[in-house]
């Protein structure tokens, strides 16, 4: 058993030569490690001493920009445009050299010749995926989402945010001094992004050599992309559910809201920005949370309509009307009886752009069976499903203007979010939830909350 406390708060910072003030943990950013085994027990006391709400969700290269991430996130949600783009990705809290007033705090990892590494990689960005490489090093992955796959060797890595890659580095080159590398991976047309590139410094004890760069491919390299994700598989065979008990298919893209000319109202052509699935603009309530609805089953806070299909039929990823381009706003979730097998077709569209979006699942690990490009068909692709040893993740970068198949068993009770993990896209709506109903006996049961939870 483990015991640890997070202590929440504001504190001041000095990144790219200017002052702020950050949320951090126990005055560190990024926050402590917590170091366990599996099977281990962990309590963790949170107290909140920010002048923020905050939630604490447990996952498992970082933005910057010169303002806080609720004002950035208020003024999109005020404004109805898209966020203001950040100044700077960082390596555990730094841009790296390549930037001025940076050189000094650069992220160093000090090695031996002949030390082999493990670099557990995650995207905490907000928006953005992102390309990783270290200079004249090979990778080898061994894990992703916190689950052990099939080793393979790779020059770069992609990962989305809310994702981890677990990979092996041995120091088997001339000692010297190599870039750690990331930058992004950009697929909506012509929406801006950070195009800077974030360093840290693989170092040799003793080098002083200058340090050298890898060649980290161009921001829409979505070739590099699938070939990096097709390799991933799982260790050998694998308990994939077979017999499928619910089989829903669920389009995903942007949308617009009309609205009145004004501060309000700084989206194209006089509209707010949207985004659904199966056309429904997801709405969180604002005075108790979806889970505290459902056990203490609390009127006309959300309905269980959430569509197993999309309401229309229409060429997803090709010239979409523009009657089409307006969800609907609900907040709409989906039941699920304990212990039914789910897949799930996430289906790109082209509704503004077609995309790349990290869909993260709440609650679940899920095994991904399928994905290709353009539209799903239900005839001739689930042939080419894998379903001996496809991987196993809680975050599925669906391809850009393509689909992913991921399949699970419900045996988790409760309620369970499902939203694209850019932070905008979630904000304007990329979001359903699941509730998974009680089983049999306590062990298929959702337990009741603790009797000091504050309410909301």
């Amino acid at each position: 058993i483990h015991n640890y406390e997070f202590n929440v708060q504001e504190q001041a910072a000095t990144r790219l030569c200017r002052n702020h003030r950050i949320v951090n943990v126990n005055g560190q950013f990024p926050g402590p490690t917590i170091n366990v085994q599996n099977g281990d027990t962990l309590f963790v006391k949170v107290t909140n001493a920010a002048p923020y709400n905050v939630t604490i969700h447990w996952h498992g290269l970082r933005e910057w920009w010169d303002r806080k991430v609720i004002s950035v996130l208020r003024q999109a949600l005020f404004t109805g445009a898209a966020p203001n783009v950040s100044d700077a990705i960082t390596i555990n809290g730094q841009p790296g050299d390549l930037f001025r007033c940076s050189s000094q705090s650069t992220t160093r990892l000090s090695v031996n010749k002949g030390d082999t590494v493990l670099l557990r990689v995650i995207n905490a960005a907000l928006n953005q995926q992102l390309f990783f490489s270290v200079a004249n090093h090979k990778l080898t992955v061994v894990a992703t989402d916190a689950v052990y796959t099939k080793q393979f060797t790779t020059n770069v890595i992609m990962v989305g945010p809310g994702q981890t890659t677990d990979v092996l580095l041995t120091a088997d080159q001339q000692p010297g001094r190599y870039y750690m590398a990331a930058r992004a991976y950009a697929t909506a047309r012509n929406a801006p992004f950070d195009n800077t590139t974030a360093t840290a410094i693989l170092e040799y004890k003793s080098a002083t050599s200058q340090p050298i760069l890898p060649q980290l491919p161009f921001f829409n390299d979505t070739n590099t992309v699938t070939a990096f994700s097709n390799q991933i598989k799982s260790p050998g065979k694998v308990a994939v559910p077979m017999k499928i008990d619910e089989n829903l298919f669920f389009t995903m893209g942007f949308g617009f809201f009309n609205c009145t000319p004004g501060p309000r109202c700084q989206g194209p052509n006089n509209t707010r920005f949207g985004a659904s699935m199966n056309n429904v603009s997801f709405v969180l309530p604002n005075r108790v949370s979806l889970l505290q609805a459902y056990t203490q089953k609390i009127p006309n806070i959300y309905t269980t309509d959430f569509p197993p299909v999309p309401p229309l039929k229409f060429d997803y990823t090709g010239n979409v009307p523009r009657g089409l381009w307006q969800p609907v706003k609900g907040t709409t979730l989906y039941k699920l009886k304990f212990g039914s097998s789910v897949q799930i077709v996430l289906q790109d569209t082209s509704i503004f752009s077609t995309e790349d979006h990290p869909v993260h699942l709440h609650g679940y690990h899920f095994y991904i069976v399928g994905q290709g490009f353009g539209n799903f068909n239900p005839s001739r692709d689930p042939a080419n499903f894998n379903l001996f040893d496809p991987p196993q993740r809680n975050t599925i970068d669906v391809p850009v203007g393509g689909w992913a198949a991921i399949r699970f068993v419900a045996d988790n009770p409760g309620v369970w979010l499902m939203h694209c993990h850019i932070d905008t896209h979630l904000a304007w709506g990329f979001a359903m939830a699941f509730i998974v109903e009680n089983g049999v006996g306590e062990s298929e049961t959702l337990l009741p909350p603790p009797s000091d939870l504050p309410r909301c």
